[in-house]
């Protein structure tokens, strides 16, 4: 062990591990497998470990190119499900010696300024939430690696595209409701034009379309509980056949939905049945406690930044939608009499 206040080296894990200080550097840079066994893998981190190694990542990143830094570019910072997204890669990122900036849109959805003088000398990539493509030119420019997330694989000009698999989400719910006996329904949808709210909106028409005597009405609120109630209040007012089940494309949209129904004297799930989608902590705070789709927002981040990492180091990202679960609670039940 190195002794003092000198910094121990590579040198001395090696000597610790009794391995080559090649294979520390495989070992530590997590390029160990299939060039040197897991037991060695393990005497070379144990060895690290004790001895208090750090390595000089200013020096590597100067050897390699690279900066190890991404960005990670969100609607807004003060969204529960894009904290996870930030966790989950963050998380991930750290394991291979990355960091991650988050960076808001300043419109939430739209064009996002670059926040660096230069990102192309400044980061080796950029993993992009609900964005659209053509919105993050001035960030990527040429030759910046790019990973899509919720986003059209079709029309994605990033070099990897992960997803949530929304579509068989809104399936779920729709599935359960009608399987409740529901056949008027209203679907609250988020106003923003993106391609995860327009996925939503056809695999409700599609599903519900597919059994005979069903009828929906779409309505759009901004993504608030302020908007969706005042949505929800006006579309739900007495008159015509109310719909006996809302289906939310947010949590938040629920919420609104909740607070018009107490207005106008329904009771969820009663009187209307009530599903969101996220599963958010807003979603057992409500009472009853919310009916929603289930999203993994930190294994989304996570699988953002693999993807991210496959490109970078010229590998095919893994494949494949993320699933979700319909969590099933007590704002949906069979319609009553209205």
């Amino acid at each position: 062990m190195a002794s003092g206040s000198t910094r121990p080296t590579s040198r001395d894990v090696a000597q610790a591990a009794r391995v080559s200080q090649a294979s520390v550097s495989l070992v530590l840079g997590d390029k160990w497998r299939g060039r040197v066994s897991a037991a060695t893998a393990e005497r070379v981190r144990a060895a690290a470990r004790d001895l208090g190694y750090r390595p000089n990542l200013a020096a590597r990143n100067l050897r390699l190119g690279r900066t190890r830094t991404v960005l990670l570019v969100v609607p807004a910072l003060t969204t529960e499900f894009f904290a996870g997204v930030y966790t989950g890669a963050a998380r991930l990122a750290a394991r291979h010696g990355f960091g991650v900036v988050l960076y808001p849109s300043p419109e939430g959805i739209g064009p996002a300024r670059d926040p660096f003088a230069s990102a192309q000398a400044a980061l080796d990539g950029v993993i992009a939430s609900s964005m659209a493509a053509d919105a993050l030119t001035a960030i990527r420019g040429d030759q910046l690696p790019l990973v899509m997330l919720d986003s059209d694989p079709a029309g994605s000009l990033g070099a990897a595209t992960v997803n949530l698999d929304i579509a068989d989400g809104v399936r779920q719910a729709a599935a359960h409701l009608l399987g409740l006996g529901h056949r008027r329904f209203l679907h609250l949808a988020a106003d923003i034009a993106s391609w995860t709210f327009a996925v939503r909106a056809r695999e409700l028409a599609a599903g519900l379309g597919a059994v005979p005597g069903t009828s929906l009405r779409t309505v759009r609120a901004p993504l608030s509980i302020d908007g969706a109630l005042a949505a929800a209040e006006s579309a739900l007012a007495p008159g015509g056949d109310r719909p006996t089940a809302v289906v939310c494309d947010d949590d938040k949209l629920a919420a609104g939905v909740y607070k018009a129904a107490r207005r106008l004297g329904l009771r969820v799930p009663d009187d209307l049945s009530v599903t969101g989608l996220d599963d958010l902590a807003l979603a057992t705070a409500l009472d009853p406690e919310l009916t929603t789709v289930r999203l993994d927002a930190e294994l989304f981040g996570e699988r953002g930044m693999q993807a991210l990492l496959a490109v970078l180091e010229g590998r095919e990202p893994q494949g494949g939608d993320i699933p979700v679960q319909l969590v099933v609670r007590g704002s949906t039940a069979p319609p009553g009499s209205l």
